[in-house]
């Protein structure tokens, strides 16, 4: 009898490595700039409705997050926010372009032993180059069957990955932190999804649990995922 699962797809940010807590860093250091203009809450009240309306412009990762961190400072101050002020902020969002690939545990045990009986694949989302350069860094790369860098992670997304890579969306698993876009889209597209809490979750990616729980598990960390990609077959 053929594998009931065949293709295990993972996401990379806050599911194989740190991503979030460097954001949440540079959101502190941008709320101490803008410290003297607006309470750190009502500014991050705005930066997130900034992200929000950018994402179609700029997508995800640090470039957009970048541009809305000015956009939000010159809105708050009135367009005077210094010169000075502008130029820490694109140091800070060139910092965390160059910030060091820290993975989480265990990432690449577990990636190596889902690897020797299925197809492996990289799903995630973000600035091109940004995620090339994290994957490199990891040391993950040659682990994979195939790397997708997408612009968005909907169930049409998913249809088309786990068509072009694998046996389809009906015999693929999506494992990741993010219970909108790793667990929810990948379920509606018929695959399973495996939801693993990193701890820090970005507003914009928080959802509730699917309703139909047939194809939805949770996992408290990565170890037990190779024990689950075994159960299901």
């Amino acid at each position: 009898m053929s594998q009931k699962l065949t293709t295990v797809g993972f996401d990379a940010d806050d599911t194989l490595w740190h991503n979030e807590r460097f954001f949440q860093l540079t959101q502190a250091h941008f709320a101490g700039l803008l410290a003297d203009f607006a309470e750190a809450d009502h500014l991050m009240e705005r930066l997130l409705a900034a992200e929000r309306r950018n994402i179609r412009h700029y997508g995800y990762g640090v470039k957009g997050f970048t541009l809305s961190m000015i956009e939000t400072a010159i809105e708050v101050t009135d367009d005077r926010v210094p010169a000075t002020v502008i130029r820490q902020l694109i140091e800070a969002g060139q910092e965390m372009l160059a910030h060091p690939i820290e993975l989480l545990p265990h990432a690449r045990a577990t990636v190596e032993a889902v690897a020797e009986t299925h197809r492996v694949l990289l799903i995630t989302k973000g600035d091109l180059i940004d995620q090339e350069r994290k994957l490199a860094q990891s040391g993950l790369g040659d682990l994979f069957h195939g790397v997708e860098i997408v612009s968005e992670k909907t169930a049409r997304t998913y249809h088309s990955v786990f068509a072009r890579h694998g046996d389809g969306a009906g015999r693929a698993m999506m494992v990741g932190n993010s219970m909108r876009s790793d667990v929810l889209a990948p379920i509606e597209a018929g695959a399973w999804g495996v939801f693993v809490p990193h701890g820090l979750e970005w507003e914009i990616e928080k959802a509730d649990p699917p309703r139909d729980r047939s194809r939805y598990h949770s996992l408290p960390d990565l170890g037990a995922l190779a024990e689950l990609v075994a159960a299901i077959g």
